[in-house]
Parts: structure tokens; C-alpha cells; sequence
């Protein structure tokens, strides 16, 4: 089955453009412009880059938005929220067309659920989270590469939450985040609520995070901006969360098990079909090398050549794939590279090892590394190689092993055959290099959030890097005992859970504990149930009254620790 037909028409997107030229927006004189190329290097239109008095400017209307967006009720708000959904599907064409011309494309159904999603949130956040508090202004960042959707992953939430937000977006989302920005005024957003200030990512968001009026910024893009944002904003005394997607590298993981047909249609779709921004790795059992192998063939001989962003783009694909053949490693692509250009073929590099560069800092878009691995074990030791945790992909029709293996995966997102899957109430937390906050879902909420009441803020007049290590740390002496490990009987004797922790049991009203039991995990049941049926046929062929022998004798060692236990209380 193929994808149908799709239109190439930007008319609305120019005639929004236009209109933007002509006043919709405030536009400064005499500050810095950003030219906007699309796919094929033609210029779209200029971004204008902030300056200081923007930000000043910005800073005080959200300072007058946060009051009236604040002083909304929950059902207020949720309210707004939805008529921007509506608004958003009526403009969609647009909305979509102008994504596509920046090169950051999104469908604008995705960004309806969430919006949806967060409308449902801000009506419950005074009875679900009653002891939180809205942290005031918000500052939303997104490096130059960062795509639509996770921007607006930051946004709505902020804003279902009752904060203000200002949002300083990369150059291929501010377009797309301005558009929004004004269907939100249409939807009925107080002014000030939401401003976007578009300029360079780091400088113009440490600027906007040095003011005392800003409570929180987060982050989303690749690892190199984030990292250089951290280190601006370091000492200011302002909570940052980072979640550094871009450009991680991910594993899909082929096991013997799997149904090969489905796992290679799912690896050429999330490497080849569409430009994502995360670079995937494929591991292959040996078993099944072969097979795979040989439909990786098959497949890949149908693929037409795929446009590359630049001529550095290109150098470093050839660079990647020279160094790769060098040592060792075979090519399948569906076609021969062309002398020149930006079109590359959909290539596969099979045999690479863990430490080749093309594995550890994957090139651009369309590379795949595939590597091999013997055993279950080593599967996932080398799946966790990488230094990055975004997420990974397995790949198996046996649950048990499903189920182990995205227990012993270092990564904050696990899909069984499947990948790429993204809903707003799934939550997703980056683990390792991949960031240090939760996105989506209810855990999502948390980083616009802040116990109430809350501590006061640290000082944002002296950097707490200049205080450290001025005076001797105290020793720091346990003064709690070991935890107690409450033990249960499995297989005739009596062992810990595997999760080492307890339960207790309380009265049934709540107000004491009666006793605590071991809290069992998903190893105790199965050590448990291998027990059962190692037993049961030996107790099976006992007779009746041999069963009930054993019964009788079970009785009356209850009842001769009871006695003893009256005897202890009398």
C-alpha cells in the first residue's frame, strides 16, 4: 500500500505571510533579520531577531497577561483552550502549509489532541492538584532544529496550568509558533499570556532568563544549544528542564522472535520514509541476520533517492560511509549515489562495530548502522551503549522477553513492535544525555508547577557557583537503621521480593498498621508460579485422605501458634 497523493500548494501560507508583512505583528525597525530558506534554498521571508528592548517590552506584558490569564477560572481557561482547538482545525491548511515551507512540519491534527488533552487539564488542576501552584512566567526555548510539536509540548501545558509564557523559538518553528500566537488572540487568550520573541536560542534565552520576573525556563532541541543554555543561565537562581530530542540516537532491536517482515517494514519507515529527529540504530540476533538482511534488500530496492539539507550534509554522509567501508563493512542502498548534488540514496551499513563513529555520532539523514548481537543479554547491552536514553524500539512475539527487555533498557520511551508512537498522555523523560524533565502526560505538568505554598525563591543577586566550596562541608552520619526486609514463602522457604520493599496493612479505617507484607514483583510471581507447577503434579497423584492428612496437620500448627501467641499477650 502506498501513501496517496499530497498537495503542493502554499497560497494560504504566502497570503499569511503577506498579511504579517504588512502589520500583523510588531515589527521594529532597525533590528537584525534572519532570512528563512524552504527545502530547495528559496528564501520564505526574514525573521526579525528580538532585541533588549523586546524583551523589556515582552517582560511587562507578561507580567499584565499573567493577571488576567490568572484571575480566569480552571473552566475559563479550558475553555479558551478548546476554542484554540477549533480554531486551529478551521486555519489547519495554513497552519500546515507554512510548517512545510520552514522545514519544521507538523500536522495540525496532533496539535488539536494536545490541545484538547491540556483543555482537560486545566479544568482539573485545582481538584487533581490542589496542593500546586502555577510557577508565573515561563520562558519556552527551542533550539533552530527543534520541530513544531515539541515546542507546543512545552507551551500548552504551561498554559493550562495558568502561567504566562514566552516563547523564544528556533528559526524553522518561529513562522509556525507566530501563526499560533495570533489564533490564540482569536481564541480569546488575554493579551500578554503568550508572547514569542524570535532570535538566537541561547543568547536571546539567557537575556529573558536573567530577569527576576522569569520563575522557570525549559528547553527543547539538540544537546549543543541546551548545554550552552544551562551554562548561561547557571547561578541565576531560575529552575531550567532540558529535553534534549534532538539528534539522540535510538536502537531497534530485532530478536529471533520477532516476525521479520513487519520489523524491517518498521526500520526502513522510521529511518527512510520520513526525516525524523532522532538517528536509529538497527540491532539484529544472528539468527535472523540472514533474513533480514536479504528483505532490507528487497525493500530498499523500491526507494528513490532522499534530499539532503545541504552540501555539508553530504560530505558527511560520504565521509561516514568511506570510513565505515574501510573498516569493514558492506552497503545495501536501493541505488547508486549520484556524481553531485543534494540527492543521497537510502543506505544501510551492516557489520559496523559499537565504536564506529557512524554508531556513536550517527551522520544525517539517510544513514542506518546495523550491528549484530548473540544473545537476549547482549541485545540489550548493546542497546544501552549509547550515551543518549530518548527511547527505543523492540522488536519480538514473546512478552516475556518484551517485557525484560524494556525493564533492562536505559531509556525513557520503550515500543514493542512498533515505534514512534506519541500521544500527549503518554509521558515521556529523556534518561543519560537525553534530558532531565518529563514531557506529556500528567508527570509532564510538574515542571510548570510548585508546591503551594512554596519556598522561596534562591537569589538571583550573587551565583551560587561563587560560594561554592568556600567553607568545609559537615560530615554527614547516618543516624537511621537499615530498612527491615519482610520476607514470604516461595517454593518451601521463606526469601525477600525481588523489589526488597513492604507493604502495609492498616485497619479499615486508615488510622494504625497492623502489619506489613513483602511487596512482590513481577520475578516473585514468576518464581512462584514455576513452584506451583513443578509441584502440582507430585500433589495431584497423592490420595484423598493423604491430601487430607497434610491439611488436618497444616490446622493444627495454626492452632498451636495461636496458643502460643495468647500465652505471649497473657
Amino acid at each position: 500500500m502506498e501513501y496517496g497523493p499530497t498537495s503542493s500548494s502554499s497560497a494560504t501560507a504566502q497570503a499569511w505571510l503577506e498579511s504579517r508583512s504588512r502589520g500583523a505583528f510588531l515589527n521594529p525597525a532597525g533590528r537584525q533579520l534572519t532570512s528563512l530558506t524552504d527545502a530547495k534554498g528559496e528564501r520564505v521571508f526574514n525573521v526579525v531577531c528580538a532585541g533588549k528592548e523586546d524583551v523589556s517590552e515582552g517582560l511587562s506584558s507578561s507580567a499584565s497577561g499573567l493577571r488576567s490569564w490568572s484571575e480566569l477560572s480552571c473552566a475559563q481557561r479550558a475553555k479558551v483552550l478548546l476554542k484554540w482547538a477549533g480554531v486551529l482545525a478551521q486555519h489547519g491548511p495554513c497552519v500546515a502549509e507554512l510548517s512545510d515551507l520552514s522545514g519544521a512540519s507538523c500536522p495540525p491534527a496532533s496539535l488539536v489532541r494536545l490541545a484538547q488533552y491540556y483543555s482537560g487539564w486545566a479544568q482539573l488542576r485545582d481538584a487533581r492538584l490542589s496542593h500546586w501552584s502555577p510557577r508565573g512566567v515561563v520562558e519556552v526555548v527551542a533550539s533552530d532544529d527543534c520541530p513544531l510539536y515539541s515546542l507546543m509540548l512545552k507551551v500548552l501545558p504551561a498554559l493550562a496550568m495558568g502561567n504566562a509564557v514566552i516563547v523564544v523559538p528556533g528559526r524553522v518553528t518561529a513562522p509556525s509558533a507566530l501563526l499560533l500566537a495570533q489564533l490564540f488572540t482569536e481564541a480569546g487568550l488575554p493579551a500578554g499570556a503568550l508572547n514569542v520573541l524570535p532570535g538566537d536560542p541561547v543568547s536571546l534565552g539567557a537575556v529573558v532568563a536573567q530577569n527576576p520576573a522569569v520563575n522557570s525556563v525549559t528547553y527543547c532541541g539538540n544537546k549543543q544549544d541546551g548545554a550552552a543554555l544551562c551554562k548561561a543561565t547557571a547561578g541565576l537562581g531560575v529552575a531550567v528542564c532540558v529535553s534534549p530530542a534532538v539528534g539522540a540516537t535510538c536502537p531497534f532491536v530485532v530478536f529471533e522472535s520477532a516476525d521479520i517482515d513487519s520489523a524491517v517494514d518498521g526500520a526502513i519507515e522510521a529511518a527512510f520514509k520520513k526525516r525524523k529527529e532522532v538517528q536509529w540504530v538497527l540491532c539484529v540476533q544472528e539468527g535472523v541476520l540472514d533474513a533480514v538482511q536479504a528483505r532490507l534488500t528487497l525493500r530498499l530496492a523500491g526507494l528513490k533517492c532522499v534530499s539532503l539539507a545541504s552540501e555539508a550534509d553530504r560530505a558527511l554522509v560520504e565521509a561516514a560511509v568511506q570510513g565505515a567501508v574501510q573498516q569493514g563493512a558492506t552497503l545495501i542502498q536501493s541505488c547508486g549515489p549520484p556524481a553531485s548534488g543534494l540527492q543521497y540514496p537510502a543506505t544501510v551499513l551492516c557489520g559496523v562495530a559499537p565504536a564506529s563513529p557512524c554508531v556513536a555520532s550517527p551522520p544525517p539523514w539517510p544513514l542506518l548502522p546495523l550491528m549484530t548481537f548473540r544473545s537476549h543479554a547482549e541485545g540489550v547491552t548493546l542497546a544501552n551503549h549509547s550515551p543518549h536514553g530518548h527511547a527505543a524500539s523492540i522488536w519480538t512475539e514473546d512478552l516475556t522477553l518484551a517485557l525484560e527487555a524494556a525493564k533492562s533498557l536505559s531509556v525513557g520511551s520503550v515500543w514493542v513492535n512498533s515505534h514512534s508512537v506519541c500521544d500527549p498522555s503518554l509521558p515521556s523523560s529523556g534518561h543519560k544525555d537525553s534530558g532531565t524533565c518529563t514531557d506529556g502526560g500528567q508527570e509532564g505538568l510538574y515542571q510548570f508547577l510548585q508546591p503551594s505554598p512554596f519556598a522561596p525563591a534562591l537569589s538571583r543577586s550573587v551565583p551560587a557557583h561563587e560560594t561554592f566550596g568556600s567553607a568545609a562541608s559537615p560530615a554527614v552520619i547516618p543516624t537511621e537503621s537499615a530498612p527491615k526486609f519482610y520476607r514470604q514463602f516461595v517454593a518451601g522457604k521463606s526469601c525477600k521480593s525481588e523489589s526488597g520493599g513492604s507493604v502495609a496493612v492498616r485497619t479499615p479505617d486508615g488510622a494504625s498498621v497492623l502489619a506489613y507484607c513483602p511487596d512482590g514483583g513481577r520475578k516473585d510471581v514468576r518464581n512462584a508460579v514455576e513452584a506451583a507447577l513443578k509441584v502440582q503434579p507430585g500433589w495431584m497423584k497423592k490420595g484423598p485422605s493423604a491430601r487430607a492428612q497434610s491439611l488436618y496437620a497444616l490446622a493444627k500448627e495454626l492452632e498451636a501458634e495461636l496458643c502460643l501467641q495468647l500465652l505471649g499477650r497473657a
